[in-house]
């Protein structure tokens, strides 16, 4: 099997960033405590706010085993997820990428995007919706408003991952407390909670469990767990890693039970509160209003508010990591994290403004348990790679998964599979069969899910050579020898010129190469009149660059020049490099950054993007010798 080259690690401002070497346990255990939690507040997203209270409105407690099914999925599937992070050395989406073919690592990133794009889309809702009930901000306002938190992502992401977590940790301690105290005051009967974990569930009750169940074990989250336990600084021996297993199983049942305690809450304040007076919740904002007299206290209503917000913003912060994971673990392309944030936001606002719009609250209140069994209807394909990947001894040795973990898993993934097949067949079955073109429609997209599903359950996977991808030696062994034979000198009549013509001229003394330098005039007379511009300025660049030829030619150095009017120095250099195809680009730094970037220009990243060879970026002369 080909050796790979080794795959950047995830997360690579943070990875590695936090020591566990602590002297006792108690610190050792709070070094590696972080990333359940902040795997766990996706777990109390808007999203699941809409589920639990659609739950326990519709249904009282029938559903709190639903939830406590899935929390115990959930507990079991990160686990894996942790594990394969700290053994394998990889995040779920680079393994992917590693072991199927690339149509098949590109079909289930752009699932895994669909379900990134929904869970912001509940937490855009969410915080909308928040907004509006804390300071009265209309509702596709409170949504357009949402867009800002890029620039909180960003800003925070520049402390580390440790401030981070401390920030996600103190919204869930938020949310928590709010619901608590929620729950206090409904004042539940706790024999009617007991009698909701026995299992049970009808075709009413099955659109509702299944947007749970997304909401719960929520699939980019097995993406982000995998890369975030990265951001430990793991040690290297088996006795290290098992150690690094364990902590971060106690952190995971810590943090999933706490996010657990909040959705039953949830789901119990609602049965307890709107259920039993025989209230149907078709919107937050309408569970929001009627707590104050249900309750009794006009501090439940605020406290429902601040906790929505709270939840909406700490959910934000993970997504932004998960959607970074995905698109570089499964396509290595790496965005710049607020851009990426960006684009996931825009293409959540969209739905969520057409859907205000056009529906008003209520339309609003469906989209969000739309989002979550979007969700859960990506589950198996994040669920089965990430079981299989954990399955196999190859890739993960001593630490694979032992007989009772892969039956407890496996029979997970069946009971997430056959709930999303009774879902198709009852939601878009009998549409199907009503006519011909119907059935067309729906059943392409069905059978190529179904097909994909096939795929990645049954084919064998592969699997990287561990040895040589973990090691340094398949990147420094049987290294091609570059020969430079034409190089390409791009010159801007400045004090960088001599630099550049120093290192161009040694590779050509070194290689035998040519020369070829390149200058283009952009002042006014040049972008007005073009080759025909003549002004003492351009004649005296014309001597400048024509003595310089004279001199590389006098020292025994072939070179020739170009000079081009009035174009774009980028696009030019980039036709030019077409046109004679150099072994080699060489460029002086241009010596200026920042704001000064978007007034003067990048020439160099504009090059070096569009271009086949390398590209030798100078900033000094080199010293004599």
């Amino acid at each position: 099997m080909k050796a790979e080259l080794p795959a950047a690690p995830s997360l690579p401002e943070v990875h590695g960033s936090v020591s566990t070497a602590k002297s006792t346990v108690l610190r050792r255990m709070l070094a590696f405590g972080g990333p359940a939690y902040l795997v766990s507040v996706g777990y109390m997203d808007p999203g699941n706010w809409a589920t639990d209270l659609e739950g326990g409105a519709r249904f009282g407690y029938q559903l709190l085993w639903v939830l406590v099914l899935s929390n115990a999925m959930a507990i079991l599937l990160q686990t894996l997820s942790a594990r394969l992070g700290i053994v394998a050395g990889r995040d779920l989406a680079q393994a992917c990428r590693e072991s199927y073919s690339r149509h098949v690592g590109r079909a289930l990133w752009l699932l895994c995007e669909v379900a990134i794009a929904a869970c912001d889309l509940a937490e855009v809702l969410g915080a909308a919706i928040a907004l509006r009930l804390l300071f009265g901000i209309p509702l596709i306002a409170g949504v357009l408003v949402t867009a800002a938190d890029t620039l909180l992502v960003l800003w925070l992401s520049r402390f580390g991952i440790r401030l981070i977590e401390a920030v996600i940790l103190s919204l869930i301690a938020v949310v928590t407390g709010c619901f608590l105290a929620e729950l206090f005051l409904a004042k539940p009967v706790v024999s009617e909670i007991v009698s909701g974990l026995v299992p049970r569930m009808n075709r009413e009750s099955l659109y509702v469990a299944i947007g749970i169940l997304g909401a719960t074990v929520m699939p980019h989250n097995l993406y982000l767990h995998s890369a975030l336990v990265q951001t430990r600084r793991l040690g290297r021996t088996v006795a290290e890693r098992r150690e690094a297993c364990r902590y971060n199983l106690f952190d995971s049942i810590l943090a999933l039970n706490g996010a657990l305690i909040v959705n039953a809450a949830i789901l119990v304040v609602a049965a307890a509160v709107f259920f039993k007076q025989g209230i149907v919740v078709t919107q937050i904002e309408q569970a929001h209003l009627m707590l104050s007299p249900l309750l009794g206290s006009a501090i439940g209503s605020v406290l429902f508010a601040v906790a929505l917000l709270a939840s909406g913003q700490s959910s934000t912060l993970t997504g932004t990591f998960a959607g970074q994971i995905v698109m570089e673990g499964f396509l290595d392309l790496r965005m710049q994290p607020w851009l990426r944030r960006l684009v996931t936001r825009t293409l959540a606002i969209i739905p969520a403004v057409v859907t205000i719009y056009y529906l008003g609250d209520q339309g609003t209140f469906k989209l969000l348990i739309l989002s979550q069994v979007i969700l859960s209807m990506q589950l198996p394909f994040a669920v089965i790679p990430l079981i299989r990947f954990t399955d196999d001894r190859r890739r993960m040795g001593e630490f694979a998964n032992r007989p009772w973990v892969r039956i407890l898993a496996w029979s997970s993934a069946v009971v997430i599979v056959g709930l999303n097949l009774w879902l198709v067949v009852e939601t878009i079955g009998q549409w199907m069969l009503e006519t011909p073109w119907h059935a067309v429609v729906g059943g392409a997209p069905v059978l190529a899910i179904l097909t994909l599903l096939a795929r990645i359950t049954l084919v064998p996977t592969a699997v990287p050579v561990r040895e040589l991808r973990k090691s340094g030696a398949v990147v420094a062994s049987g290294l091609p020898v570059p020969v430079y034979r034409k190089i390409l000198v791009p010159l801007d009549h400045s004090f960088r010129d001599r630099a550049a013509i120093a290192h161009a001229a040694a590779m050509a003394r070194l290689h035998g190469a040519s020369l070829h330098l390149l200058h283009v005039e952009e002042g006014a007379t040049s972008q007005l009149f073009g080759a025909l511009s003549s002004t003492e300025e351009i004649r005296e660049g014309e001597e400048y660059f024509q003595g310089i030829v004279q001199s590389l030619t006098d020292s025994g150095i072939s070179a020739e020049l170009t000079i081009e009017h009035g174009r774009s120095p980028r696009s030019v250099i980039v036709r030019k490099a077409r046109e004679i195809q150099p072994d080699l680009i060489v460029m002086g730094a241009h010596g200026h950054r920042g704001l000064k970037d978007l007034i003067f220009g990048n020439t160099i990243n504009a090059v070096r993007h569009h271009v086949a060879a390398p590209v030798l970026v100078v900033g000094d002369e080199p010293a004599a010798r």
